[in-house]
């Protein structure tokens, strides 16, 4: 039986702040595809870009840290978060 920090889950992330049009999503396809992580990270007509990454918890509370670190291109302010269960949808990791 496995522990909660070893299930499978999906994180929403909407992250706020100077982070279209300076690779944000590019990175974060990156950082997700180096953890492990499937998902996708687009862009929102308000300007923030929303990430959704599916995985193990601690991979996915992994990349919320690096989403919040100071280490993303461009300047994030915020990031929201969400957890639900997974889709099972995605096969990788794509920029939307």
């Amino acid at each position: 039986m496995s522990g909660n920090t070893d299930s499978t889950v999906r994180l929403i992330a909407w992250v706020q702040g100077e982070v279209q049009g300076v690779g944000f999503r590019w990175w974060t396809r990156s950082r997700a595809l180096e953890i492990g992580l499937v998902g996708q990270a687009r862009n929102l007509s308000d300007g923030r870009v929303a990430v959704t990454a599916e995985g193990d918890r601690a991979a996915c509370d992994r990349l919320l840290e690096l989403l919040r670190g100071g280490d993303t291109p461009g300047r994030v302010t915020s990031v929201s978060e969400q957890w639900a269960e997974p889709s099972g949808a995605f096969s990788g990791f794509v920029e939307a």
